[in-house]
């Protein structure tokens, strides 16, 4: 497509290729986002090829583009031991899956060094733990995508100009991308309900990261208003950021190739509203 793709997280129970992709078809979604496994817990259960190969038959067969959103548990920069190895395991084992199931990327959260005294170290342990992962991903993996959270506490991701040390730390490893949350970066300060601000912040990413490492945006309102520091989706136009914002994201050129994944409160009816309503804004 020359223009982004539309699209909502969906659910996965009932399975994968079968609640996922009739999920997908009704919102009339043209990407879709999935966790492939417990979001909230490090299980990592063995794959089941059947399912996995029917969810990548039913993606192809209606070209829908997948991600996975890797468990909410992950801290990489955490400097609790038990816990920053879980995450490594953890990340390892959805990129893993992401793999599995045909996924074009796989979507972390840059996590809190927690500690004050420990932002150092975490840039440091990030590098140690994850560069060989990285480096043994084979080319058609897919990618490993940084989201920054809302800013809150020890975030290691503040504000967007903060990537530019995750960057450093996986040595600008060319299996990295961005994925942005509208939600979160308007939470941690970038007036995106301003005027142009949209267009700023968009501005600001792209020369941060590359225009090639943006590769995915989750589309959310925000019930809290700018610099709450407050990670709180809304419906989109019912929030604090509004609709205009999201017609200025679409009229962005470095959007073209970064799917827009809805994470917003409902489902069905909701998220097909959503979907038809930011198709609508594609123009």
């Amino acid at each position: 497509m020359s223009h982004p793709r539309i699209g909502a997280h969906v659910p996965t129970s009932g399975g994968m290729a079968k609640r996922s992709i009739a999920y997908a078809q009704t919102i009339k979604a043209e990407a879709i986002q999935v966790f492939a496994s417990n979001p909230r817990g490090w299980a990592m259960p063995e794959a089941n090829r059947e399912a996995d190969d029917a969810f990548r038959a039913k993606t192809a067969e209606f070209d829908i583009a997948a991600y996975v959103h890797a468990p909410y548990l992950i801290n990489l920069g955490s400097p609790t031991v038990a816990t920053y190895e879980n995450s490594l395991a953890s990340t390892r084992y959805s990129l893993q899956r992401g793999a599995e199931i045909g996924a074009l990327g796989v979507v972390i959260h840059t996590g809190s060094a927690v500690d004050a005294d420990h932002v150092a170290k975490a840039w440091t342990q990030i590098h140690d733990g994850m560069m060989p992962i990285l480096e043994a991903l084979p080319a058609d993996s897919p990618s490993l995508l940084l989201e920054p959270t809302a800013g809150q506490g020890q975030s290691l991701v503040k504000r967007l100009e903060d990537l530019v040390h995750y960057l450093d730390a996986l040595e600008h490893h060319p299996k990295v991308g961005i994925c942005l949350d509208t939600c979160h970066v308007f939470a941690a300060g970038h007036d995106i309900k301003k005027k142009g601000g949209m267009t700023e912040m968009l501005d600001l990413l792209v020369s941060i990261a590359g225009l090639e490492r943006f590769q995915l945006i989750h589309a959310n309102d925000s019930m809290d208003v700018c610099g709450a520091l407050k990670d709180r989706h809304q419906n989109l136009g019912e929030g604090e950021i509004g609709l205009d914002p999201f017609k200025e994201l679409l009229a962005h050129p470095a959007v073209a190739n970064a799917p827009l994944i809805l994470e917003t409160p409902g489902q069905e009816p909701e998220h097909g509203k959503e979907v038809a309503l930011l198709k609508k804004f594609r123009g």
